[in-house]
């Protein structure tokens, strides 16, 4: 331990977390739901970062933990009617979405996952969770690889730091899917309302999306709010979005910034380049939280006949390893 940092086991509300502090920044993961990155806050200035449940939510949080913290999506968002093949073999997952008839947002989520250490150096505290699939996990089922999905977090005065590992321990290629339902405070600050935040994103092109909210494969033109969301910004709900982009670097960098004006802060969500989607969805644009969500792969990408690269479907080879990393701070 270090006056500067700390790392150490403890409760969010009634649920067991790893906690992390480090100068002004705070947060916590909860292990055994999904290793969700619960809370990001900044205590000197009262930034509530992330999107947190309250004590009495926490019931409601645990039955379906995707729209508070970072849950891991993997595989991410709808795919058709449950079921893909993909290298020989087809995969089919449970429709645990009626109204389209697709399974959504896989299984990791709400899954338990191994704390596997935390601790304090001398630039950063950090905490590591990961969770291995074999034949004796109930995923296996689904997903029949042999394979580890890995997560560290690490607090510095460079803000969060997201490091995620998906490592096959199997013999064969297996998919490698994998996208944050991130979920953002809007407003983060006490004192600002949501009509003080407007947010830029590298999105390039935007699917066009069937009854079933799966790609057609085709794009559709931009509104004049969307080509402002790349360049100049915009209110994070000035309309309804449930809407799929591909992803576009500038500067090498792919990312979204959300300002608070009457604070003159941004808040500033940089995601590795190999996330080749984004998803955006603000819940039918009611104020209070919006969810710019980076994906390595387009919704229901092995049923698209479109090349692997441009829909980020991407191959684990055996003993491979897909890593990447996030970071999110102010600015």
């Amino acid at each position: 331990m270090t006056v500067q940092g700390k790392a150490y086991e403890g409760q969010f509300h009634d649920e067991q977390a790893i906690w992390l502090q480090w100068g002004p920044y705070e947060a916590a993961a909860l292990p055994k739901v999904g290793a969700n990155l619960i809370a990001f806050r900044d205590k000197s200035k009262g930034y509530t970062l992330l999107r947190e449940p309250s004590p009495e939510e926490m019931d409601g949080f645990r039955e379906r933990p995707i729209v508070h913290g970072i849950p891991v999506l993997f595989p991410p968002n709808r795919y058709e009617d449950g079921t893909f093949a993909w290298n020989g073999r087809t995969y089919a997952f449970p429709v645990n979405e009626a109204s389209t008839g697709n399974h959504l947002h896989g299984f990791f989520h709400d899954a338990a996952w191994s704390v596997d250490e935390y601790g304090v150096t001398g630039t950063e505290s950090y905490a590591q969770f990961s969770i291995a699939i074999d034949e004796s996990h109930p995923i296996f089922e689904y997903l029949p690889h042999r394979f580890a999905l890995r997560l560290r977090y690490s607090l510095s005065d460079n803000g969060l730091l997201q490091h995620v590992m998906v490592i096959n321990n199997g013999e064969e290629a297996m998919p490698c899917m994998i996208a944050f339902h991130t979920t953002i405070n809007a407003p983060f600050a006490p004192g600002s309302t949501s009509e003080d935040y407007r947010f830029t994103m590298t999105t390039g092109k935007r699917w066009e999306m069937s009854e079933r909210m799966l790609p057609t494969g085709k794009h559709q033109p931009l509104l004049e709010e969307e080509v402002a969301m790349q360049t100049t910004g915009v209110s994070p709900f000035w309309q309804p979005m449930d809407n799929h982009y591909t992803s576009e670097t500038q500067g090498g960098r792919n990312k979204m910034e959300l300002t608070d004006t009457r604070e003159g802060v941004t808040l500033v969500y940089d995601v590795g380049t190999a996330y080749k989607q984004w998803m955006i969805w603000n819940n039918k644009a009611t104020p209070g939280f919006f969810c710019p969500e980076p994906q390595l792969n387009l919704v229901n990408a092995p049923n698209v006949d479109l090349p692997s690269e441009e829909i980020g479907l991407v191959s684990l080879e055996p003993g491979g390893i897909w890593e990447s990393t996030s970071r999110l701070y102010l600015r």
